[in-house]
């Protein structure tokens, strides 16, 4: 039986750590467990297709520290904190630390895996569109210094003839060079090119075509 997503449990109750890997365990998720954040920094491990749930108050390092260390290390790994009813406040700054969500306890079982599907399925669009930046600006670092400026003109919606008088060349040279452009970034059309400009900015989703 296939794995739904790896899941790290990171909390000093040890209880607990138990209860929500044998929660997680029955929807196929698999489950590390580490009883705190430090011990889970010391043994951090890849961070491909995973997310973290973390208790925000545990001894060394608290769950809002963890969050501002990730943003340093990964900043698209989803973390959840879980929060007492007294910690709302908590929870507010976990969110503006780049929390991807916050439960409070006693917490449904629903409603945290429901939580985890969700952060599991914004880390594969965002590993997704990562890789899709990186392919982008490979291709991109083919082009010359002038299929470059023809690009750019491109992508900001200039005419050939705009472009031309841009950079002193005539719009028959820009059109060979605009075609050059196509054919290094493999496009099959202008708007695909100006996708592949806002994806690599980080402007929009999308796939490399």
């Amino acid at each position: 039986m296939s794995s739904a997503g790896l899941v790290h449990v990171i909390d000093d109750d040890e209880a607990m750590r138990d209860s929500l890997a044998f929660l997680l365990a029955a929807e196929r998720f698999e489950v590390v467990g580490h009883d705190s954040a430090d011990s889970f920094l010391e043994t951090l491990p890849s961070l491909g297709f995973a997310c973290i749930v973390t208790d925000v108050r545990m001894p060394g390092m608290t769950g809002i520290e963890l969050l501002h260390h990730m943003r340093e290390v990964d900043k698209f790994l989803p973390v959840i904190v879980i929060t007492g009813h007294s910690d709302v406040p908590l929870a507010v700054e976990a969110l503006k630390a780049g929390a991807f969500d916050f439960i409070e306890k006693p917490f449904d079982d629903e409603r945290m895996i429901a939580a985890i599907r969700s952060a599991l399925e914004f880390r594969s669009r965002a590993q997704h569109q990562e890789d899709s930046r990186a392919e982008i600006r490979t291709r991109l670092d083919t082009l010359t210094e002038r299929e470059r400026q023809v690009f750019d003109g491109l992508v900001a919606g200039h005419p050939n003839k705009i472009i031309a008088h841009d950079l002193g060349i005539s719009p028959r040279t820009v059109e060979i060079y605009r075609a050059n452009v196509m054919h290094k970034l493999e496009a099959s059309s202008l708007s695909q090119v100006v996708r592949m400009a806002f994806i690599v900015q980080g402007g929009i989703d999308g796939e490399v075509g």
